[in-house]
């Protein structure tokens, strides 16, 4: 009782530590990335912690797993270091015995990963394009932010206009450049207004001037006006009725197969498969020795864990490409995985390395 209990508190602590700090560091990167969107005109301002919140949902999958499996590593590394796993050796607990404990208080977590990865993973992705889309039907000018150059339409169409707010539908010194074909196109006004006609969105201009430069034959053209109107939208965009694989439900994938979304479906089956075998490789790996760098495990470790996320990637590949089917690649990846693990295990268990081998076969 005194074994369990202690391992599980020893557990949790190392739990929540890692995944605060994985959690700050992936906070701190989406948080750069998606001001980034931001100020490209890919999402509005006001979203973004929303998008940071999406995001992080989503991927909280894979946080739980590696905080997961870190915090096994690290926690029988430590015993094995501070030689606490040779007092439990000796008082006739196994390598096998830790493991009992560990998948009780890993069980939650497992069912956390599991949920996310075919709940929270897809909610999450149509919640982040529904803001992209919302923000995307506006017009380019209604984007814009105040006193600001931006680019929008693939870098095509550049806007700087002074707004009192970002929503509003009219501006003064306004400045627009364009590209259509080989005539590079500079138009400025003082004032500009944005009317909806039908469907179709222009942009109404007073007193300025137009600049039209052939990239191809350097022709110039400067043409004055006091009044002028340009077509901006031909009609506000739509959210696409098609969703991507990433964004449709775990249930909808098993009801309407095909190869590229089985290949969606086996990644996400496949998160809680890894994360319940990385529990297993954990027991394994965690065996240092004393006088090796502390950060030998964790390296170690880490690098176990992208292997093993890469070839989840690469078989959800195989799959969408037609290659093997779902079912096979399951049994052979996640089984060959758990059979390894347990391999493993048991070497450690009986203390047998391939020198061992090759000397006890030397003197026979």
């Amino acid at each position: 009782m005194v074994f369990q209990s202690s391992l599980r508190k020893d557990l949790a602590q190392s739990f929540v530590t890692t995944l605060v700090v994985l959690l700050t560091v992936v906070m701190t990167n989406m948080l750069i990335q998606t001001l980034g969107q931001a100020s490209q005109g890919s999402i509005n301002p006001s979203d973004v912690l929303l998008v940071m919140g999406f995001t992080a949902l989503g991927y909280s999958a894979t946080l739980l797993t590696l905080s997961l499996f870190l915090s096994v590593v690290s926690t029988l590394s430590r015993m094995y270091s501070d030689s606490e796993m040779v007092i439990w050796f000796c008082s006739g607990r196994s390598l096998f015995s830790f493991v009992r404990p560990i998948l009780r208080f890993a069980w939650p977590i497992l069912l956390a990963i599991f949920f996310s990865a075919l709940v929270v993973w897809p909610w999450s992705n149509q919640k982040i394009q529904e803001l992209k889309n919302r923000f995307e039907s506006r017009s380019d000018v209604e984007r814009v932010a105040p006193g600001k150059f931006q680019e929008f339409s693939g870098g095509k169409s550049v806007f700087f206009i002074d707004k009192e707010n970002t929503g509003s539908l009219a501006g003064t010194n306004v400045f627009v450049s364009t590209t259509d074909g080989d005539w590079q196109v500079i138009t400025t006004a003082q004032q500009g207004r944005v009317d909806k006609i039908k469907d179709e969105r222009f942009l109404k201009l007073q007193n300025g001037q137009q600049v039209s430069l052939n990239t191809v034959t350097h022709e110039t053209r400067i043409t004055s006006f006091e009044n002028y109107q340009l077509l901006i939208s031909e009609q506000a965009t739509t959210a696409s009725s098609a969703l991507a694989n990433y964004m449709v439900h775990s249930l909808e994938l098993i009801q309407s197969p095909n190869e590229s979304r089985m290949g969606e479906l086996f990644w996400r089956i496949g998160q809680g498969l890894c994360a319940l075998n990385l529990v297993f490789l954990a027991v394994a790996l965690a065996a240092v020795n004393p006088r090796a760098a502390k950060s030998y495990h964790l390296m170690k470790a880490i690098l176990t864990f992208i292997i093993y996320y890469n070839m989840i990637n690469f078989g959800q590949r195989w799959i969408a490409e037609g290659r093997m089917s779902l079912t096979l690649l399951l049994i052979c990846l996640h089984g060959s995985a758990a059979l390894f693990a347990s391999l493993w295990i048991m070497t450690r268990q009986s203390n047998w390395t391939i020198r061992l081998w090759l000397f006890r076969r030397q003197n026979i």
